[in-house]
């Protein structure tokens, strides 16, 4: 019985913290349409700021909360409201959730500039060592706060939604936005209000979360991950209700430690449970209704011919080779490394680009592509390449099955769930910390082993998958992408197979993942845990999106990109976390130039020479958002060419 009040108080008290962050989601959700990714990486770095007052510069407990949570934290939400999500009001789900990753990464990246991690951080709970005996088990002051706090803050979104007016306000504006401004509502206040009240709550969860674990950039960012789940609960609407799962969630986390004893690899499943938890909320969720019409937020490139495709190929492979000669070992190796990135950012361009699917753990496909090449014929041989796309193409069908009936922010958590379930059950048991060892690829007794000769393979390698994604891009398969991209339902009222398309474009894209994954792991010849984790995909999305998510250039770009921001930091040895900063705050200016650098560039190179633009410019008065007769056209030409 002892036992059993022990992990009820503490699951309570998980869930509470899981329900002030989960409610913040909600209240930021319903008021803006955004879904904030960095919600978690808002309550780390308020968690640091509160540390650095506290600790740091030995101000009261009072003071530091006070002006952390409701004075640094309203302001940070309502400038991140202001410069960035306001711009995101006709943007798509890829674009919206694409800035707000970027936003976590470049937090995750200040807060390792600002608090170097060799310092050790430990944060006090409230009124520790005070507490309550319930019989005997013993309740601490900070567990009774964070019950006390989870109530509060239900008690107080409650009455404000629902009794005073800008909480009418509030309400008004996610039902209609321009009628909620014809009665006199301002939509864009409420819409800042809204953030800062959410980041005030992310910023209460990371300050309640830092005294049960130390202080991490990582672990304090990715554990509200699992509020995730508690506010798919509520489909991000129903406060009750994601308070409910919430609760639910600490408990049986709790519970599964108290009770349940797990061994070897099923000792996985234990930290896995919130995932597994959000993971059966996604499934049984109603099907989404298809969209009638999206605002296009980005511009497609022309697609260059065959001709011209081979010419750049060949123009790209003849670049490496000769630049390949005047660069030392450690350039050559960054630089294959990039080569390597550059080919499964190829899977997103297909996947994300064209088909307008979002998918957040991409180098998990890419992991288990080189665990299997690692794991056939030593590691560097054609079939074991081959069995590297197949069974990563495999998997990615097994994964598209249940998300065949999500669409947009749905799918986005699907996948980012799929990632963080392989890494607890699969890289983390599997691979666990220790690397495998992998061999650079030998066809028909010609080895590719050393590095000059690595690094232009996998330049002749990119070049022929470019090659095969423009081919896609200009044939039936690619038009339909396109037309599924910009209006599914369109493409169902002409009688087009949505279901197949979806299941074809992720097999396609996983495929194209793994065999990247095997060539990479090759450039690192091991194949380690680390460099396939979740967070690895969010850097890989970014750089992707920042080079152009819509072009083969695009691609090539980020993984360069890639390979030259290492030596930025090498530069400056002494400053941790300038790399995701940067990657963070390129990522957070998409919200203002969504098109990317391969786009810019191919617009430059049009001005100067004749015929060289990328599409007609725009009638004078045009808005640049807006492109509709452009999707019936293509979506009609999709029809022609399927019969």
């Amino acid at each position: 019985m002892e036992k059993l009040i022990t992990f009820t108080v503490l699951g309570i008290a998980t869930g509470a913290i899981y329900a002030v962050a989960a409610s913040g989601l909600v209240v930021t959700y319903v008021t803006s349409g955004i879904f904030n990714i960095a919600h978690g990486a808002i309550g780390m770095f308020c968690a640091f700021l509160y540390w650095q007052l506290h600790v740091g510069y030995g101000w009261p407990t009072l003071l530091s909360f006070v002006v952390v949570v409701f004075v640094f934290a309203p302001l940070i939400g309502a400038l991140i409201e202001r410069v960035l999500i306001r711009s995101l009001r006709d943007a798509s789900v890829a674009q919206s959730l694409v800035v707000t990753v970027g936003l976590m990464v470049a937090l995750l990246g200040l807060a390792q500039l600002i608090w170097q991690g060799d310092t050790s951080r430990t944060v006090v709970g409230f009124f520790t060592p005070w507490g309550l005996n319930i019989g005997d088990v013993f309740i601490t002051g900070h567990q009774i706060v964070t019950i006390a706090a989870g109530i509060a803050v239900a008690g107080f979104i409650y009455v404000f939604l629902n009794r005073t007016r800008i909480g009418v306000a509030m309400r008004a504006v996610v039902d209609d936005r321009n009628l909620a401004s014809l009665t006199g509502a301002h939509p864009d206040r409420v819409s800042q209000l809204s953030w800062a009240i959410g980041s005030s709550l992310a910023a209460l969860a990371g300050i309640l979360l830092a005294p049960i674990l130390s202080l991490n950039v990582i672990t304090l960012t990715l554990l509200i991950v699992n509020a995730f789940a508690a506010a798919m609960v509520g489909r991000l609407k129903s406060l009750p209700l994601t308070f409910a799962g919430a609760i639910a969630l600490g408990l049986v986390e709790n519970y599964a430690i108290g009770f349940v004893r797990l061994q070897g690899w099923l000792s996985a499943l234990r930290p896995s449970l919130p995932i597994i938890f959000l993971f059966l909320v996604l499934i049984f969720l109603p099907e989404a209704r298809l969209r009638a019409g999206r605002l296009v937020g980005a511009v497609t490139p022309n697609v260059p011919n065959a001709r011209r495709a081979l010419i750049a190929s060949g123009v790209l492979v003849a670049a490496v080779w000769a630049i390949s000669g005047v660069l030392g070992p450690g350039d050559i190796a960054r630089l294959t490394q990039g080569l390597g990135l550059a080919i499964i950012m190829l899977s997103l361009v297909v996947l994300t680009g064209y088909g307008g699917q979002v998918s957040l753990g991409q180098m998990t496909f890419a992991g288990v592509g080189a665990y299997v090449m690692a794991k056939t014929g030593g590691g560097n041989t054609i079939h074991g390449l081959a069995l590297a796309a197949l069974i990563p193409g495999a998997l990615g069908a097994l994964v598209a099955l249940p998300s065949l009936r999500l669409q947009g922010l749905y799918l986005a958590l699907w996948t980012m769930s799929f990632a963080l379930m392989m890494e607890f059950m699969f890289f983390g048991n599997v691979l666990g910390l220790a690397a495998i060892p992998i061999g650079r690829l030998e066809v028909f007794g010609i080895s590719f082993g050393a590095p000059r000769t690595y690094l232009v393979f996998l330049a002749a390698v990119f070049g022929l998958m470019g090659m095969l994604v423009l081919w896609i891009r200009r044939g039936p398969f690619g038009r339909l992408l396109m037309a599924m991209r910009d209006s599914p339902v369109a493409c169902a009222t002409l009688g087009l197979s949505l279901t197949r398309t979806k299941l074809t474009v992720f097999m396609l894209s996983a495929a194209m993942a793994g065999l990247g994954g095997a060539l990479f792991a090759g450039a690192l010849t091991n194949v380690g845990s680390v460099e396939y984790i979740m967070l690895q995909s969010l850097p890989l999305l970014l750089l992707a999106v920042i080079g152009g998510i819509t072009s083969v250039g695009g691609a090539l770009i980020g993984g360069l990109s890639f390979a030259i921001l290492p030596i930025i930091q090498e530069k400056i040895p002494g400053v941790q976390g300038l790399v995701p900063l940067l990657i963070g705050l390129a990522a957070v200016s998409i919200a203002r130039n969504p098109n990317g650098v391969a786009y810019q560039i191919t617009e430059g190179i049009g001005k100067i020479l004749p015929g060289g633009r990328t599409r007609p410019p725009r009638p004078e008065g045009a808005s640049p958002q807006t492109d509709t007769r452009a999707h019936d056209e293509e979506v009609a030409r999709v029809a022609a060419a399927t019969g």
